[in-house]
């Protein structure tokens, strides 16, 4: 459904504004058709079969007509809208603000001296702006409102939606340290797989440096999650409480701490290692052992009391 505008002077025409895309307009057609003709036969039957109970079977049909049909009209009525009805929804949120805006604006002008009425929009206006952390929330409640709608603008122009041009259903979106969070619902004929290929272009839509996208449930692969990145949080700079503990006085070591590249190993002390006796008679010495576990060297001559059958 398209909307032609006035003509310019010298006959040629401005252009079309598209409210409801031809195919959307061909197919909410059709469903509207198939709407009334099964809610008008299923309804009328019903409703004869329990007047039949009471009323002749002529007239119970006839009842059933009188109240299917009306049924019928008022389902087709609403399937052949819809289109319209999910427009207005999209805008819900701008159109509800907007509201309640100019509600507010006018009960205030009515009820209020002009200058009461400027002094009181300069402060809803300015406060906001000048306070720092306010005036942050409130951006990256803007920017919500913006992806929604620039997401909307991907699914309608590259991905690929149903043959009855449903695309998918945005839930809703919150700010988050890097950016946005969208919750999206995806309607048959569309996967997370064929949105991961095109993820550079969503990113270049919604005017953000990535996007990543998750699934939000494990049990239903529809349920998807956006995650709109537009700042790196970890490369910005931090206070650190710790500063405050370090004493200002304290003194500072002039020289430099040596940290070790390398070990040398003669340097290092060996543990003294006393090996058990193994099966040997009692009252007998155990050889002795060196530093690093070894046999000491013999000497050239032996002790008199040294027991040398043990070595044969």
């Amino acid at each position: 459904m398209s909307k032609s505008s006035p003509r310019r002077f010298g006959g040629r025409s401005t252009g079309t504004v598209t409210v409801i895309e031809a195919r959307v307009h061909r197919s909410s057609a059709r469903r509207a058709r198939l709407a009334f003709i099964l809610t008008a036969v299923v309804v009328g039957v019903l409703a004869a079969v329990v007047t039949a109970s009471y009323w002749h079977p002529i007239v119970a049909l006839l009842v059933g007509a009188l109240i299917g049909v009306p049924t019928g009209a008022l389902v087709w009525l609403l399937v052949r809208v819809w289109p319209v009805i999910r427009l207005l929804w999209w805008w819900s949120l701008e159109t509800a603000l907007a509201v309640l805006l100019l509600t507010c604006w006018v009960q205030l002008a009515n009820h209020t001296p002009m200058v009461v009425t400027l002094l009181v929009v300069a402060l809803v206006v300015g406060v906001p702006a000048a306070i720092p952390a306010v005036r942050r929330q409130v951006i990256a409640w803007a920017w919500c409102l913006v992806v929604r709608h620039r997401l909307r603008v991907c699914f309608a122009q590259f991905i690929i939606a149903n043959s009855s041009g449903s695309l998918p259903l945005i839930l809703w979106a919150r700010p988050t340290p890097v950016g946005e969070r969208v919750w999206v619902y995806l309607r048959p004929g569309l996967s997370a797989k064929d949105l991961e290929g095109r993820l550079d272009k969503i990113a270049v839509t919604c005017h953000a440096s990535t996007v990543l996208i998750e699934r939000a449930s494990e049990r239903n692969a529809a349920y998807l999650r956006f995650d709109i990145k537009r700042r790196e949080v970890l490369t910005a700079r931090v206070g650190s409480p710790l500063v405050d503990v370090i004493d200002p006085t304290a003194p500072v070591s002039a020289s430099p701490m040596s940290v070790p590249t390398a070990l040398d190993l003669p340097d290092v002390d060996a543990p003294t290692v006393t090996l058990p006796s193994q099966g040997k008679p009692a009252g007998k010495k155990p050889p002795a052992t060196t530093a690093n576990g070894g046999k000491p060297a013999a000497s050239g001559s032996s002790a008199p009391d040294d027991d040398t059958s043990d070595w044969i």
